[in-house]
């Protein structure tokens, strides 16, 4: 199987050093939202550098990397198979690419915000013509399961690139009061995204929904507007 050489490659690169750094830095500590998860200490030019070379991987191929426990592989993984997913050239095969990613967020296989951030916003855009699209959506804001909620968000960054940003603004009304850190953040995100298409459905949004914010989500959102005009937002939603 191909993906031995990929996992080679991987492990030739291997940072001790940097393992650790970035072992810390995505919370894989007892307790922390990505417990146990192993890094190999690779910068993501050099994964996506490999990844690369392996954009022909086949589904079990795929499959074997994402059932590492090396992250650097799995992210890899998700490369490739966003790309599997933009050359698709039939409405099956993006289903194909779509089902996989479900069922490997779901099996707890895609569990940290860079594997999520690096695939759910070009998968997500399965959905723009699917029909229940809003529902599927809806019950994964509604997970039990962060990295499943975190999807849910990062979907509908696919709607953003066309211009549509209803689903952003539903989501983000059903994921208000999770109390995540990296769910309040990607919130924000995908307003402050949003607003960049219309500021002013932004201010309708934060007029009605401010007050219910966390102050990480409401800052995330306003990030792009004048000093003046964040200062008021945060006072006028205390």
């Amino acid at each position: 199987m191909r993906a031995e050489g990929l996992l080679g490659e991987l492990k030739e690169k291997a940072n001790p050093r940097k393992a650790l750094e970035l072992q810390r830095f995505f919370k894989t500590g007892p307790g922390e939202y990505a417990e146990g998860d192993l890094f190999l200490g690779i910068t993501v030019p050099t994964s996506r550098t490999i990844a690369r070379r392996y954009f022909d991987l086949s589904f079990p191929d795929l499959r074997k990397l994402l059932s590492s426990p090396i992250h650097e592989a799995r992210f890899c993984a998700l490369i490739i198979l966003v790309k599997r997913f933009t050359r698709s050239q039939t409405r099956a095969e993006e289903e194909e690419c779509f089902a996989f990613y479900m069922a490997h967020l779901r099996e707890g296989r895609i569990n940290n915000w860079d594997l999520v951030d690096v695939s759910a916003p070009t998968i997500g855009q399965y959905l723009l013509t699917e029909k229940g699209s809003r529902q599927v959506l809806a019950e994964m804001a509604g997970s039990k399961n962060l990295w499943v909620r975190r999807s849910s968000i990062l979907f509908t960054f696919a709607a953003l690139r066309i211009g549509d940003t209803k689903p952003t603004f539903e989501i983000s009304t059903l994921l208000l009061a999770d109390d995540q850190d990296l769910m309040q953040k990607a919130v924000g995100w995908a307003l402050r995204e949003a607003g960049k298409i219309s500021p002013t459905q932004l201010r309708q949004y934060l007029e009605k929904h401010g007050k219910k914010m966390s102050r990480t989500t409401l800052r995330y959102a306003i990030e792009k507007f004048t000093a003046s005009e964040r200062k008021n937002w945060l006072t006028q939603t205390r």
